[in-house]
């Protein structure tokens, strides 16, 4: 059987989990249910990603689909171009992911993410292809083949859309050092703050199909913040391997994630009167001191479970236009549909430049993050949680110690085998020993 869908498309082991045949299923599967023609598809730099992309294509031209591959694009590079032209798309990109798993994340026409309704029919038409030999649709002549075609301009054109966001902003004149995580930002990013006459020292960008994420990027920043102290940079800026996240780092090396750039973006619109509805959308991974400060400041907040596609959802049924995750991954609904770390840092950049501040002071005056500890426990069956009475137990006790001055949440992930423990306390020490206590109940319940 092939893999199921998980929080953001497929994605597994590339040709172990996640095999050319997998992706030649999908590829028929996606287009019997998307239809839409030409089919673009994008990739990161995984090495992987060539073979599977390749293997999608067939499926999706042996349906009769045209194919446009745009090379190696950011996944909201490949969205917005899909919006642009009205018409569906895949991305061959595991994001965060080290560079051995692939993935394949499917977009409705438009760019837009599917309707849970529409990834269960998709699902069960790839098993049932996965399960038999399938060829061409009953009655349908066999010569009826899509063509794949090749677009590299298309970087060119998401570059230039990106440029006209802040083209008229008065952008800071310090420094910037921007880390591409040897991903799909590699050759766009340089591009764009070239264009914008930025200053910018480029780092980890020359990927290799095996480097990305590697020791590099938003899930490992160190480097970054070294290199931002040491040339006594304005900031810092870290994407992932598919560009759809950004964390910062301020002028003293300090790390500036998600939550902190959500505070600082949301309280400039509201103080600003526009920030429709004076709402944000947040998910339950949200730091305390986010919601302490939007609580002060009279920001509602509209919480969901982790992943982009339920902030975008509840952003589009309360009509929002900010919403985001603690890992970077922002949308901004007035410029695109998706999370856009290039588009984030941009605007990043010309929230400071119109304030006049250094990223450490406006984070600092936006939010206090209480300390947070998160563990992911490898287990075999992380739905097993739910009925882990034991762990539940030991969380109760937790909660009850500290009084309603931090936060528990255990959740199974959506994309590994494990389960996410994360607690906040007002010390560092509380939360450690707090989450060491709630991870050895996980091991104990579910080993």
């Amino acid at each position: 059987m092939p893999p199921l869908f998980g929080t953001d498309g497929l994605r597994g082991v590339a040709n172990r989990e996640l095999t050319p045949e997998i992706a030649v299923a999908l590829g028929r599967a996606a287009a019997r249910h998307l239809g839409g023609s030409p089919y673009l598809l994008g990739r990161d730099t995984r090495r992987s990603g060539p073979m599977l992309q390749a293997a999608l294509a067939a499926g999706l031209a042996s349906e009769g689909l045209d194919v446009l591959d745009v090379g190696v694009l950011p996944t909201p590079g490949l969205a917005w171009l899909a919006g642009a032209r009205q018409v569906p798309a895949a991305m061959i990109s595991a994001s965060h992911n080290p560079f051995a798993d692939n993935g394949i994340k499917l977009l409705g026409p438009g760019g837009t993410k599917l309707s849970l309704e529409l990834e269960v029919a998709i699902q069960d038409e790839l098993a049932g292809l996965f399960a038999v030999a399938a060829g061409n649709r009953a009655g349908e002549a066999p010569e009826l083949v899509g063509s794949v075609t090749s677009e590299p301009e298309a970087v060119v054109a998401y570059a230039e859309h990106l440029v006209s966001i802040v083209a008229d902003a008065a952008l800071p004149g310090g420094e910037v050092v921007v880390d591409c995580a040897n991903g799909a930002a590699s050759a766009v990013a340089p591009l764009v703050l070239g264009r914008l006459g930025l200053r910018h020292r480029i780092i980890f960008a020359e990927p290799d199909g095996t480097n990305i994420n590697a020791a590099c990027g938003s899930t490992n920043p160190a480097r970054l913040a070294a290199e931002v102290v040491r040339r006594r940079a304005a900031l810092g800026i870290a994407f992932d391997g598919d560009a759809d996240r950004m964390l910062a780092i301020d002028e003293a090396g300090e790390l500036v994630d998600g939550d902190q750039l959500m505070a600082m973006f949301a309280i400039d619109r509201s103080e600003r009167g526009v920030l429709k509805g004076d709402k944000v959308v947040i998910t339950v991974m949200s730091n305390l001191g986010l919601r302490q400060s939007f609580a002060a400041r009279g920001i509602g907040v509209v919480e969901t479970p982790v992943g982009d596609r339920h902030v975008a959802d509840a952003m589009e049924s309360e009509g929002l236009v900010l919403g985001g995750e603690q890992s970077g991954h922002l949308i901004f609904s007035e410029y695109a549909a998706t999370g856009d770390g290039i588009l984030t840092a941009l605007l990043l950049l010309e929230l400071l430049g119109r304030r006049q501040a250094s990223l450490g002071e406006l984070a600092a005056s936006s939010m206090r993050r209480l300390p947070q500890v998160l563990h992911n426990v490898p287990v075999a069956e992380p739905s097993r949680l739910s009925g882990a009475e034991s762990v539940w137990s030991e969380v109760s006790a937790v909660e009850s110690e500290l009084a309603g001055s931090g936060r528990v949440l255990l959740r199974p992930s959506g994309t590994e085998p494990c389960v996410r423990v994360m607690v906040e306390a007002p010390t560092p020490e509380l939360a450690i020993a707090s989450a060491g206590r709630l991870v050895a109940a996980v091991r104990q319940a579910l080993a």
